[in-house]
C-alpha cells in the first residue's frame, strides 16, 4: 500500500512538472491542453485528469480530479473538459499507457493543418526518432495521424479510435488546427515522446516552409 502511494505522488508530481514546462514553453496557451495520469496497474480505471479551464503553469495536487472508465469524477472539484472522452478511447485502445499529455503549440498546429488532406505527417529520417519508445534507427518512418477536428466530441472519438487501430505502433495523434496527443507508459515516457515529436513538427514545419520559399516563382 505505501509503495502504490509512493508511486501515486510521484506520478502526480511529475505531472505537475511537465504541466510547468509545456506552460513554459508555451504549449498550452489560454488554459488549452489537458494532462491525466492512470498511475495504479492493478485499477486501470482510476484516472486522474487536469479539468476544465485550469492554467496549467499553476496546476496543483489537490487541482486533479480522479474519474472513472465512463468519464464520471468520482473524486476532486472541477468538471472534466470534452476531451476527457479522447483520453478515455487512448487509454482503451492501449491499455500499456499510463499517462496522456495534449498540447497545442504552434508547430504541430501548422503542421497538423498541411498534412490534413493526406491524413498523416510522416516523419523519417531523423536521428530524434529514437527517443520514441521501440524504435531503434533514424531511417524509421513515423506515420502521425491527423484527425479533422470537431466538437462532436462522439465521432472524434470514433476517428481516433480507428485511427488508433489502422496505426497500431504510432506515439501520436494530430487533431488538424488543434493540438497533439501522446502517451506513454508513464509520464516520463510521455514527456519524452512529447518533445520527441515536437521536436520533428518545428523540423518539419521550418524545412517545408524553407523549400517553399526557395522554389522558383510559378510564372505560368
Amino acid at each position: 500500500m505505501a509503495g502504490e502511494e509512493q508511486n501515486l505522488q510521484s506520478e502526480i508530481a511529475a505531472l505537475r512538472a511537465t504541466a510547468r514546462w509545456c506552460y513554459g514553453r508555451g504549449w498550452v496557451p489560454a488554459t488549452s491542453g489537458n494532462f491525466s495520469v492512470r498511475p495504479f496497474a492493478d485499477a486501470p480505471a482510476r484516472i486522474l485528469i487536469t479539468p476544465s479551464g485550469l492554467d496549467k503553469g499553476a496546476l496543483q495536487p489537490g487541482d486533479l480530479i480522479e474519474i472513472d472508465a465512463e468519464g464520471h469524477v468520482v473524486a476532486g472539484n472541477g468538471r472534466p473538459s470534452a476531451e476527457t472522452a479522447l483520453h478515455l478511447v487512448l487509454y482503451k485502445a492501449r491499455p500499456d499507457a499510463r499517462a496522456i499529455l495534449h498540447v497545442h503549440s504552434v508547430w504541430n498546429t501548422l503542421l497538423s493543418s498541411q498534412f490534413a488532406a493526406e491524413g498523416y505527417v510522416p516523419l523519417e529520417g531523423y536521428e530524434i526518432l529514437k527517443g520514441l519508445s521501440g524504435v531503434t534507427t533514424h531511417a524509421h518512418l513515423e506515420r502521425v495521424p491527423v484527425l479533422v477536428n470537431t466538437q462532436d466530441y462522439g465521432a472524434l472519438g470514433g476517428a481516433l479510435a480507428s485511427a488508433l487501430a489502422a496505426y497500431p505502433t504510432v506515439h501520436g495523434v494530430l487533431l488538424s488546427r488543434h493540438g497533439l496527443y501522446t502517451w506513454g507508459q508513464s509520464v516520463a515516457e510521455a514527456r519524452r515522446h512529447l518533445e520527441a515529436l515536437e521536436f520533428l513538427f518545428e523540423v518539419e514545419t521550418r524545412r517545408l516552409f524553407t523549400q517553399r520559399a526557395a522554389a522558383p516563382d510559378d510564372l505560368t
